[in-house]
């Protein structure tokens, strides 16, 4: 059985640009869908440029004004000074210890080390040491001077140096020099550490104090250490001067006797540093700068002296000058990359405006 196709009835041009106008209009929907999605998509990773970037320049605002904050807070601590020893070694080429006297050389080596650390107890007294600055100014440096000698002696103490009409003045800390001027000088006084609020006080009686300071440290802690160490290393020396009178050859003779010069050696050193803490923790030191009290500059007399004091004026101006652009030019730089960020966000949303509006109108035009 056959069949026959059915004919399509014709289109009337009415029909058929309707149908065309439906396509063109589909297809143009379609489009500016796509060109809406395209340029969202756009936004989105401008955006997202944009928020890091700026999260990377808060971050170094952050960092340029946290870090040194940090970086001054930031103190330097003091400790006292400490031994450290280690057990013999046998230098080389020599001959072992043989039987007891290698043990006991073993012994007398890790005694120098007491174990467990420092030990002190509560009810010992700490070990602090105070020292002491101030700045006077005075009339005569030589004869305050001699004034400080005095004081310092009438408190049981010395003076442990001076310079008078130097150029330079020893740091208080540091061990440095500074500059001062000409005619100036500085006094090291010892005095007892009970006497050093006595003599700090005493000082008023010099002169105008300037600036004054009083600094504690402990090394409580430090002196225990060298103590235990010093009765250990003692300990070994004398287990060590046994050996020796008990050596049965010479190689046990010549390594005993090369360990006790290093005991020998290392107790000396924990003694002297002891000395020496014991020295500071006694007698406190007071370091005291004589400034010269110069008489008031007379005011100008004529005009020579009135254009000397302008230009010298000028020049103190203008290096304050430079020294507050050296300081600004960092923030100015800081200033400008913020403002640059600023105005490329700023660009960035008008083109983002503009080119909505530049499809919105298209589509207004295709419908």
């Amino acid at each position: 059985m056959t069949t026959t196709p059915t004919e399509l009835p014709e289109l009337s041009e009415e029909t058929a640009d309707r149908l065309e106008e439906a396509v063109f209009a589909q297809i143009a929907e379609e489009r500016a869908a796509e060109r809406a999605h395209r340029a969202l998509t756009r936004r989105r990773a401008r955006r997202r440029g944009w928020l890091t970037a700026g999260g990377v320049a808060a971050a170094f605002v952050v960092g340029v004004l946290v870090t040194p904050a940090i970086l001054n807070a930031t103190g330097s601590a003091s400790s006292g000074s400490s031994i450290a020893t280690a057990p013999y070694n046998a230098p080389s080429g020599a001959q072992p210890l043989s039987g007891a006297a290698k043990d006991l050389a073993q012994s007398s080596g890790g005694a120098s080390s007491p174990a467990g650390g420092s030990t002190s107890s509560t009810n010992t007294p700490r070990d602090v040491v105070r020292t002491g600055s101030a700045t006077v100014q005075v009339d005569d440096v030589r004869t305050a001077a001699d004034a400080l000698a005095a004081l310092a002696k009438k408190h049981g103490g010395f003076v442990e140096s001076q310079q008078i009409g130097s150029t330079s003045t020893p740091l208080t800390t540091g061990g440095g020099i500074v500059p001062s001027p000409a005619g100036d000088g500085w006094v090291t006084l010892r005095v007892p550490a009970a006497d050093l609020d006595a003599v700090m006080d005493a000082l008023r009686a010099q002169g105008t104090v300037l600036a004054t300071s009083v600094g504690t440290n402990d090394v409580t802690t430090a002196t225990t250490d060298l103590r235990a160490q010093i009765d250990s290393l003692t300990t070994s020396v004398t287990r060590l001067t046994q050996l020796m009178s008990q050596a049965t050859s010479v190689a046990d003779l010549l390594t005993a006797e090369t360990a006790l010069t290093d005991r020998q050696s290392q107790l000396q050193s924990a003694q002297q540093q002891l000395k020496d803490l014991e020295s500071q923790v006694a007698m406190s030191s007071v370091q005291v700068t004589l400034v010269h009290q110069a008489p008031a500059a007379a005011d100008p007399a004529g005009f020579g002296d009135g254009l000397a004091a302008g230009w010298k004026g000028l020049i103190v101006s203008l290096n304050a000058l430079v020294i507050a652009l050296g300081f600004l030019l960092p923030w100015l730089a800081l200033a400008l990359v913020v403002a640059l960020i600023v105005w490329a966000i700023v660009r960035a949303r008008r083109a983002r405006r503009t080119r909505l509006a530049a499809v919105t109108s298209a589509k207004a035009r295709e419908d």
